[in-house]
Order: structure tokens, then C-alpha cells, then sequence
């Protein structure tokens, strides 16, 4: 928090309020058109892009924000998750899709050097690398 109380663009909130991504009426996706200072009261008007991190859930979220800070390690959120690595593998390939970086039922194969290669880091284990091996 900064001395006046607000939070710092680092802090993470998961219980903010966020803005619905598509309309109630027609289900279009909703522009941003209006944004405030709730300190001063500046108001600017305008058509803004969408954020497409912002409509995400606070699972979703969280998901991201654990890749994030362990450097895309997929093991540590494996860990965090309490899950095996394709449960946490595919919940950060639904992540994926959920942003547009992916498209829905894009099967993610591993190549056989990626798998080695995150093999000899540590990423992955023994039994890991050898289902992920066996699936390519």
C-alpha cells in the first residue's frame, strides 16, 4: 500500500470487483468507454481496448499470477495447485484458450527435446517425462 491507502500496481487484490466482459442484453463484448480517479475525481471519456486479463475468475487468475512469479515453472504450479502436471499442464492450456492464445481442442504435444530438456532441470520427473515420451 502507498502512504495514502491505495494499492500498488504489484499488490495482488483477489476480492476487487471486476467489470462484466459481455453485455447482459446481447452478449457482445462490452467496450470501455469512461474511467475514473476515485481520489480526484478525473473522469476521461473515450473508447479504450478491452484488457482480456481482466474478465478472468480468481482461480484463473490465481493460476496466472503463479506462473508468473515462478518464472513459468510448471512444476511449482503443479505444487500450488495440489494437482498432478497434466492437471496443471491442462488447466494452464484452458488458461490459454480462455485469453485467445490457444485455440479450443488444440492438442498440446510436447516435443521429445522439450521434454528431455525440462527433464534435466527438474521440471519434470522421471515418471512424467516418461508418460509426456510415451504420448508423443
Amino acid at each position: 500500500m502507498t502512504a495514502v491507502g491505495n494499492p500498488t500496481p504489484y499488490e495482488y487484490r483477489p476480492h476487487e470487483p471486476r467489470p462484466p466482459r459481455d453485455c447482459p442484453v446481447c452478449g457482445n463484448q462490452l467496450t470501455t468507454t469512461r474511467l475514473g480517479c476515485g481520489r480526484c475525481g478525473t473522469e476521461l471519456s473515450g473508447r479504450f481496448s478491452p484488457c482480456p486479463y481482466c474478465g478472468l475468475d480468481d482461480a484463473q487468475r490465481e493460476i496466472l499470477r503463479v506462473f508468473l512469479v515462478s518464472r513459468g515453472n510448471m512444476k511449482e504450479l503443479e505444487r500450488h495447485l495440489g494437482v498432478s502436471y497434466p492437471t496443471a499442464r491442462q488447466r494452464f492450456t484452458d488458461l490459454l484458450v480462455e485469453l485467445g492464445f490457444e485455440l479450443r481442442g488444440e492438442t498440446v504435444r510436447a516435443t521429445r527435446e522439450d521434454v528431455l530438456s525440462r527433464l534435466a532441470t527438474g521440471e519434470l520427473d522421471v515418471d512424467e517425462a516418461a508418460t509426456l515420451l510415451g504420448a508423443t
